[in-house]
């Protein structure tokens, strides 16, 4: 069956391409949800009505689109994880994570359209792609911080507080000679 696509289909083509397709998948998979229109010489005017429709609202979109993007190039995402030796994290952090921050932030970006190569698996900064529809893509900084462990952050409390003693105890002796240095020295010149 030959249809005309009303929207960009993944895999079969872009928006108002003729194309031909399995009358199965038109019927009961692209033409029920509007992504296709059949295309035959009865509704040919009908069909060139549509695209036009079609076309301005894909404009919008696109619109749309680029300010979001835009929004996006400024964002930057934090990522709390948990890690161990040499940055290593636990786990990774995946386009589902970032969808969910992006989310928090009131971007709601489909995980999907997120790219990424492969899970990050380390701290630090990353640049990751979004891609929209319509060849539209922004880079939104990522940055994956570790969490301080409660036991780690006790103890290295614990570790500084005892250093502070340490390092008052060896100042308060010292200023305590000092002033018997200097009375020493005085009963001398006298």
């Amino acid at each position: 069956m030959n249809i005309i696509l009303c929207d960009d289909v993944e895999n079969l083509g872009e928006m108002g391409e003729t194309v031909k397709v399995a009358d199965g998948y038109a019927r009961n998979f692209l033409i029920p949800r509007r992504l296709a229109v059949q295309a035959d010489s009865a509704s040919a005017k009908k069909i060139e009505h549509e695209l036009a429709i079609i076309k301005r609202r894909e404009e919008k979109r696109r619109a749309e689109q680029s300010k979001v993007a835009k929004k996006l190039e400024k964002v930057t995402v934090e990522i709390q994880v948990r890690a161990g030796e040499g940055d290593k994290i636990f786990g990774s952090v995946t386009t589902g994570h970032i969808a969910e921050k992006l989310a928090e932030m009131g971007h709601d970006i489909n995980r999907k359209n997120i790219q990424l190569a492969e899970p990050i698996k380390m701290l630090g900064i990353f640049k990751v792609a979004v891609k929209f529809p319509g060849n539209i893509e922004a880079q939104v900084k990522v940055w994956v911080t570790g969490i301080e462990d409660p036991k780690k952050a006790a103890e290295a409390a614990a570790a500084a507080e005892a250093e502070l003693a340490e390092a008052a105890e060896v100042t308060a002796p010292a200023t305590e000679e000092a002033p018997a240095a200097d009375t020493a020295a005085e009963a001398d010149a006298e």
